[in-house]
Parts: structure tokens; sequence; C-alpha cells
């Protein structure tokens, strides 16, 4: 017996029974129809009035943060809270700033996302330079990452194509093919992580995924060559004619480096991190959330070959009423309508409310929301979604039993049929 397999009590579970998923049947101008037309305009001085909110959140915010260790270190302060107290306080303190100096910064975050749609403003000028300052600030190659973001939403939950959350597949980690009833695998075997470790792989998810899907295409398409990146370039992410934007992203982040390391030399390496890159940090930490909250869960198909189209693939995300009435002022909604982001990524965040309710109206049961505790669902997700079968055109993933939610309707389905009696 190998050491993936060993003995088990049959339990319950029978694939065939599952909840069954039918692929939706309309086309993307069908669904276009149901949405008003007013809802696609782009009104750019109402774009320009967020920005400047966020601004202005953010500039109080590092002001009021200028008074945190000046005034917690005067003597009469000390006196009154004890010098622990003190301490206590000034660090709650820097904790506000930093919750909240993440959120604005995550929401011009969102702005330069817009910006790289087109959905900012009619004029492209505006979107490409404003795009260009809020990505750079916060350390994302604008012209790169806009490029690759693009082809990611043209083939969304495409096996083939799609460009990042590209789910692996069971040979990608080596689980063999299922056994009889009498030698099932031994998924603790397989899948026997700790919750610590599986914590500590799912921190360093959320800080490092966005810089090492950057430099190094982690969670991209695997048939790219060896050390594709977004700053290269002649990478295959990129065109001939697309090398000069890359050049310029690439003199943006260059920029920030010297900005960077200026900025210690004048005001010290201690306090940058503290009212630039912990906040930082934070944008990395929420957008990788969110998106990895959108676009991973076990209710979601995935599709191969001609059964994958636009708007199948628009609809395989999800809602979800991401950090309450935070994420909807901070984030602009970023996370609570992404679905119909998905369908029609140039209609701007502002409008995503009112469209959402006609796009549900319109799709029905393939319209998909949770509102499952965020960082619930980041665990339970995480553990859920390992892997998917190497076979079929109507895919959904696989936990670390090897167990599935959901399963496509008869024609798609791989597996022998139910016996049940109805």
């Amino acid at each position: 017996m190998s050491a993936a397999t060993k003995p088990q009590v049959k339990d319950d579970y029978n694939e065939a029974d599952l909840p069954q998923f039918e692929p939706m049947p309309w086309s993307l101008k069908e669904i276009r129809d149901a949405i008003p037309a007013r809802l696609f305009k782009r009104d750019t001085a109402l774009g320009l009035r967020y920005f400047a909110r966020d601004l202005a959140m953010s500039t109080a915010l590092w002001t009021a943060a200028t008074y945190i260790d000046p005034y917690f270190a005067k003597a009469e302060v000390i006196e009154k809270f004890s010098p622990i107290g003190a301490e206590v306080a000034r660090w709650a303190s820097w904790s506000v700033y930093w919750w909240f100096q993440g959120l604005v910064f995550t929401g011009i975050w969102v702005i330069g996302h817009e910006c790289g749609h087109g959905a900012f403003s009619e004029n492209q000028w505006v979107n490409d330079i404003l795009g260009f300052i809020t990505h750079t600030f916060l350390w994302t190659p604008f012209f790169s990452w806009r490029i690759s973001h693009h082809r990611h939403h043209s083939n969304h939950a495409s096996m083939e194509r799609d460009e990042v959350y590209v789910p692996k597949t069971r040979s990608d980690l080596g689980i063999p093919p299922e056994k009889e009833q009498w030698e099932p695998l031994d998924w603790d075997e397989l899948f026997g992580d700790t919750p610590i470790f599986t914590l500590y792989m799912l921190v360093r998810q959320q800080l490092l995924a966005f810089p090492a899907y950057l430099l190094w295409n982690v969670s991209g398409q695997k048939h790219y060559p060896k050390w594709t990146n977004h700053f290269d370039p002649n990478s295959v992410l990129f065109t001939k004619s697309q090398r000069g934007i890359v050049m310029i992203s690439n003199a943006g982040i260059a920029f920030m480096i010297w900005g960077v390391w200026k900025s210690c030399q004048i005001w010290g390496g201690a306090n940058v991190f503290k009212y630039y890159g912990l906040p930082w940090f934070l944008v990395t930490h929420w957008f990788i959330m969110i998106t990895y909250l959108h676009h991973t869960d076990p209710i979601m198909p995935h599709y191969r070959g001609k059964e994958w189209n636009f708007q199948r693939g628009a609809a395989a995300t999800v809602d979800r009423p991401f950090l309450g009435w935070q994420g909807r002022f901070f984030l602009h909604d970023v996370a609570h309508f992404h679905v119909i982001h998905h369908f029609f990524p140039k209609m701007p965040f502002y409008h995503g409310p009112e469209a959402t309710d006609y796009l549900k109206a319109f799709i029905g049961e393939h319209y998909i929301w949770s509102d499952t505790p965020i960082f619930k669902a980041l665990w339970d997700n995480y553990n859920s979604c390992q892997f998917v079968e190497d076979e079929g055109d109507v895919i959904f993933y696989r936990d670390k039993q090897g167990k599935s939610v959901r399963r496509p309707t008869d024609p798609y389905f791989l597996g022998k049929k139910s016996t049940k009696v109805e």
C-alpha cells in the first residue's frame, strides 16, 4: 500500500448527489441590454471629487499622526497615564492611524484601478496620468499591471488563458487518481498541514502575494516561461508595441525607490515605515484579500475550451459586504459590487450598486453573493479551494479531502450518475 493510501471508513459523500450547476446561457449583449445606458456613463468631475476626498482624508490622518509621539512624551501626559499607560495609548493611537490610513491608501489604489480600466474618465489622458500617479505611489507598475489585468478580465475563469488565481490541478500537486473504496487516498498524508502552518502560509499570501505575482508570476499561468514578470519589457506578457509604456512604469517604480531612500535619509527609516510603510503593507493585504475572495470560492466554476465565454467567466465571481460601511466608504465599493465590474469593467464604481440590482434581476441564481464574515471566508476558502481535476470542461474546486460542494449538470459531469431514488 502506498504512503498516499490507507483503509478508511466510507463516509456519506456522493459527488453525483451534489447540487448541480448549469452554465449561464445568455449573451453579453442580452445582459447589457438589461441595464440602463445611463449607468455606463463616466463623470470625470465626480471621480475627481472622490479622489480629492481620499487625499484630504490621507492628509488629515498624516497631520494627526505627527502629534502622536510628541503628545505622549509630555510629562503631564505620562503622569496622567503612567509611563506604561502612556506607551500603550501611544501605540493604540498609531494602530488607529495605520488602520484608517491603510484603508484610505487602498481607496486611492482603487481609483488607480478604475483608471486602468478607463472607468474613471472619458478622457484617456486623465485615466493614464492619474492611474500612473496613484499606482506608482503604491508600488504598482501601472501600465504593466494594466496590460495583464486587462487580459485577466478578458479571460477570467478560463483554465487556459486567465492571468491570475489560476487553480492548481490534481497533477500540478502530484495527487494520484482516486482509488477504489477499499483503498481511498490518505488525504491527511497529502494535505496534513497543522493550523499554525496554514495560518503562516495564509499570512505570507496576504503580505507577499502581489509582489510575488509582479516579480515571479506566482499564481499566474503555468505555461509562461520561467522568470516571467511585470518589469521585463520583453516579457511574454507584453507585445513589442507595449514595451515603451512598460519602461515608463519601471521608471515610476525606480523613482519610488529613490524617493523612499531619500526620505529615510531625511526623516529616518522608522518614521518612513510608521507613516508610509505599514499603511502600504495593509494596502497589499486588503486588495489581495479582496481579489482572492472575489475569485476563489468552492461554489464558483472554472471552464475549459469551448465551454468558456466572457459572460460565464464574469459571473464566476462573488460580491461580499467587505468590512461593512468601511468597505463601502473607503474602498469605493470595490468588494461589495465586483460581479458587475467583471461584466462591464468600464462602468464607474459609483454606478455599481444600482447596476447590480438590474444584473441580479436578469441573471438570477447565476449572481453570486456571500455574507460570510470575510476573515472566516478567507480561512475557509484557503482550506476548501485546493485543486481542480485535470479533466472536465466545467469544474469546481476540491478541498483537502478531495471533495467538492457542487458539480456540473450531467452533460458536463464526468463521474458516475446518481443512484439516489427521488
